[in-house]
């Protein structure tokens, strides 16, 4: 067995189980989850009608670069949303979905012989980072999100010693679970050390499109592009369809961005055996092409946060995130509770799993930032999610009168 296995943790849901074995919840509460990060809003008509109708494709092997018709679809549509321009042909490239992708692009960058290498990523983070960085041989190291600064990732409490020795860094924009999203300001900075340092940045950008402000989240390539940097070096961001369109069982998105970078994954990938299915490019073509489906996803998402956020802002420190579809919530210190002891109360008194901020982080520099908060997805439809943040309003009220 592959020894470096041994220094994977459980996965949060599994520690979630964990937690609630033996918990029986009352009878009189349906069950409500805000707890998994999965869209569950209805997939729309006209991919699924993509599907069915391009069955024939099944009888062919896919390329692992995808049919030039969806490599273009990629391009047409980083060009309206970002207005940049892409070689279709060598600067994008299709994956399974952003956690394969996530995954199979650290086993092509790090070079693990001699033991130095390091790969930092934020801390909250997506379990995936943590994963690919120990399974290619490397070591993470975990940057904490502040607070105060809207749960801005504190790059510069890196040590310098750290920098040298990293070959991947993980930056999230719109951020999992905090929602933050990186200014033009932070890329700078990042492009700056990944310049000094030689270090790739891989841009997980999966939540890009739902957001509740007016102006779009900015795009790490589209912050290398007004920075002076139209060939993305040392850059590639994961862009998913799952949150977009609702897709998630789809397994499609792309990756994007330094030429030269998507050359050696495309090599990688064809040996990984990591081409996607000629029927799911299909309909990843005519979900790219829809903007229409996205505004209406966007919308029922807004209408959530507008009922829900100010409900828990009553009781708990909440705002509106930059981005995303998620809450992340504090705790209240007059319960006397750790996150976790609060998930497990809160479904043991009123059904409402939440995932406790504590299992999305991990303890470095003497802390655990993801501690004392809770991440609630909010994905069920407006009905239920109020009815858990009332919920959850009155389990706190009750424990705190």
């Amino acid at each position: 067995m592959n020894p470096l296995l041994s220094h994977l943790q459980p996965y949060p849901f599994e520690r979630l189980r964990q937690l609630f074995a033996g918990v029986t919840p009352p009878a009189g509460y349906s069950a409500i989850s805000l707890g998994m990060g999965e869209p569950r809003h209805p997939t729309p008509q006209f991919i699924k009608d993509a599907i069915s109708i391009n069955l024939a494709g099944l009888a062919n092997y896919p390329a692992t670069a995808g049919e030039p018709a969806l490599r273009e679809a990629f391009t047409h549509w980083v060009q309206r949303r970002y207005a940049l321009s892409l070689d279709a042909a060598t600067q994008v490239l299709p994956v399974n979905g952003s956690r394969e992708a996530l995954f199979a692009f650290a086993q092509t960058i790090i070079d693990p012989t001699g033991g130095q290498a390091m790969v930092v990523c934020p801390n909250p983070f997506y379990q995936i980072y943590e994963g690919a960085t120990l399974l290619a041989g490397a070591t993470p190291y975990y940057a904490a999100s502040d607070p105060s600064r809207n749960f801005a990732v504190n790059w510069d409490a890196v040590p310098e010693t750290v920098w040298q020795r990293t070959q991947l860094l993980f930056v999230c924009s719109p951020g999992n679970p905090t929602g933050a999203v990186m200014p033009l300001g932070e890329w700078k900075k990042l492009f700056e050390l990944s310049d000094r340092f030689g270090f790739v940045i891989a841009s997980d950008e999966c939540y890009s499109e739902i957001y509740f402000r007016d102006e779009p989240p900015l795009g790490g390539l589209e912050a290398a592009a007004k920075l002076g940097r139209s060939d993305f070096r040392n850059l590639v961001s994961f862009t998913s369809l799952s949150k977009r369109s609702n897709v998630p069982g789809l397994r499609s998105g792309f990756v994007a961005g330094d030429a030269a970078l998507i050359k050696a994954f495309l090599l990688y990938r064809t040996y990984h055996g990591s081409a996607m299915s000629p029927v799911i490019q299909a309909a990843s073509m005519a979900a790219w092409a829809d903007e229409q489906h996205v505004v209406e996803n966007r919308t029922r998402y807004r209408k959530k946060f507008a009922q829900v956020t100010p409900l828990l802002a009553g009781v708990m420190d909440v705002a509106l995130p930059d981005a995303g579809f998620y809450l992340w919530a504090k705790v209240p210190e007059a319960l006397g509770m750790d996150d976790a002891e609060f998930a497990r109360a809160l479904l043991a008194q009123y059904n409402v799993t939440v995932l406790p901020g504590s299992y999305l982080a991990r303890e470095a520099q003497g802390s655990n930032p993801g501690a004392q908060r809770v991440r609630m997805a909010l994905v069920a439809d407006v009905e239920e999610c109020v009815e858990a943040a009332l919920r959850i309003v009155q389990f706190i009220q009750s424990r705190t009168a």
